[in-house]
């Protein structure tokens, strides 16, 4: 908003000039957000700790867990609004790709908002099933993947890595790919969250580097010099995820160890979709495996788990997702925390360095 009130201006007030440049509008995004879910956040927990809208803790988990029944939730909602916001008023609004990612991160935050109402009405852990919330997001992600190939024409092809020479164009079936990232992703950061500030961290790491992956990638000189494909217009996105790493440090904020307000499912499902929607859109898909290789191995501990359980009736993993397993196995929950946000870190500067690696 804030880019087309004031931009076309520059020709009478040079100054003006600076809102063209996506550094600026990023940073100001970032900061933006940062300050509104720090002014709104104490009174969106208020609301919710008045109103009931409690966490209900699974009572098969960790013991410790369970003093912590009660606390806010859906505090998703307050990374979403202030992601938004932030957004609408610093991002180029004419941008498709911005208002796809902000479709998927809204569309997700409301399957997100079932599932905590749901628990919070029946006062149990279990919300939606598995194949409610399934069918939901299938819904979701298979709308988000046609818009991407058959309105936006997004490159169906597939690009690998280190191997410049091996790009297979998978047409239709990049709408199946789609799917999966986004779905995937969305389901994994909600398995990782499970400790106070435990996905939130990562989600912020995530986030940083997909920032500058979408700069490059919309800057068609950067793109060439990398060996990365060139997408028109990527770069705006660079704002949308500057929006979630500072409203993702506000929230943080309040979710600290010990936690006033949890993410809850709104949140989680909302950041890891609109994540997974940024790695499409710019050609990162397999990248974000390893960048978001906290989120993989949460997920990956999960299937291992049902799997070994379902064959031999016995468990790889003390409980899963591993980070209970870590936590069963005399870590402190802070000390689980702190070091997964130190691995995600790394993994998102290593998937930073690859770049030169092309």
């Amino acid at each position: 908003m804030l880019y087309h009130l004031l931009y076309p201006l520059h020709t009478s007030v040079s100054a003006f000039n600076v809102f063209r440049y996506i550094t600026f509008r990023s940073l100001s995004a970032g900061l933006t957000a940062l300050a509104i879910s720090l002014a709104i956040g104490p009174a969106l927990i208020r609301f919710l700790a008045q109103n009931q809208l409690g966490q209900m803790v699974r009572d098969d988990g960790p013991q410790s867990h369970l003093k912590k029944s009660g606390t806010p939730t859906m505090g998703g909602i307050l990374i979403l609004f202030s992601v938004i916001i932030s957004t609408l008023l610093w991002a180029d609004l004419s941008n498709k790709f911005v208002w796809i990612t902000l479709f998927s991160m809204v569309a997700f935050g409301f399957i997100g908002f079932l599932d905590d109402f749901k628990k919070i009405r029946e006062a149990n852990s279990k919300g939606l099933s598995e194949k409610s919330k399934m069918r939901l997001q299938t819904v979701f992600a298979l709308i988000l993947g046609f818009i991407l190939v058959k309105w936006i024409n997004v490159d169906t092809q597939l690009f690998v890595p280190f191997l410049r020479l091996f790009s297979p164009d998978l047409g239709l079936g990049y709408v199946a790919l789609a799917w999966f990232i986004i779905v995937g992703c969305s389901n994994s950061v909600n398995l990782t969250d499970g400790l106070d500030g435990l996905a939130i961290g990562p989600v912020i790491s995530t986030a940083m580097a997909f920032a500058i992956l979408s700069y490059l990638a919309g800057h068609s000189s950067f793109a060439e010099y990398l060996f990365i494909p060139y997408v028109k217009d990527a770069g705006e996105l660079a704002i949308v995820c500057s929006a979630i790493v500072c409203a993702g440090m506000g929230f943080l904020w309040f979710n600290t160890y010990p936690a006033q307000v949890f993410m809850g499912d709104v949140g989680a499902l909302a950041l890891g979709a609109g994540i997974g929607t940024i790695a499409v859109i710019t050609k990162n898909e397999i990248l974000l495996g390893l960048i978001g290789g906290i989120f993989v191995m949460e997920a990956v501990s999960v299937i291992a788990q049902r799997i070994s359980y379902k064959m031999t009736k016995k468990r790889v993993f003390r409980m899963a997702p591993i980070h209970h397993h870590f936590e069963l196995s005399g870590w402190a929950e802070p000390q689980v925390t702190v070091r997964f946000w130190i691995v995600s870190l790394v993994l998102a500067m290593l998937g930073l360095a690859t770049l030169k690696l092309r």
